[in-house]
């Protein structure tokens, strides 16, 4: 089942992923840190991790429900899609809520119960992550139909049936 929202010939939630996850869980990495006695400047930057963390993820669950909707009903894919959907709205809310603590707060570290809450909301990002790897690596979600080992490119215009001038 090939992805319904493409750029230049490839999925677009693939390519948004990688930054919420990279964000968010260098986010808590910092605010573990910050709160075991490491440089203050930290929580800051967590803080600002999680702010851009928190808009890629809205951009990568906009572009995952557009192949989310075009799973079939009734199918395993269709499952697994709305477990990895479900967490991934749990991971949003759960950093929304550290964040909006943070927001007006004398300073943006982070401390105890914020840092739990972070460390929760990551172990759920993993299970999503494996859960979309499930999509695509097993079910084939997002899969090009054409995919193969010698597929050509997929900036390549596809080749006509008859050359110019043949009958």
């Amino acid at each position: 089942m090939e992805s319904r929202l493409k750029v230049l010939g490839h999925p677009v939630h693939p390519m948004l992923v990688m930054f919420p996850v990279a964000l968010l869980a260098t986010a808590v990495l910092f605010d573990v840190v910050d709160t075991v006695g490491g440089p203050d400047f930290l929580g800051e930057v967590a803080y600002w991790n999680i702010t851009v963390g928190l808009i890629g993820g809205l951009l990568a669950a906009a572009a995952g429900s557009f192949d989310l909707l075009a799973i079939p009903t009734g199918t395993r894919a269709k499952r697994v899609g709305l477990l990895h959907a479900g967490a991934n709205v749990a991971v949003i809310l759960l950093f929304a809520a550290v964040w909006a603590v943070r927001l007006n707060a004398d300073s943006r570290a982070a401390g105890g119960a914020l840092v739990a809450i972070e460390v929760v909301a990551v172990a759920i990002l993993g299970i999503s992550a494996w859960l979309g790897g499930e999509l695509v690596d097993r079910l084939g979600v997002g899969v090009d139909s054409d995919a193969g080992l010698d597929a050509p490119s997929s900036l390549r215009p596809p080749a006509a049936t008859q050359r110019i001038g043949e009958v």
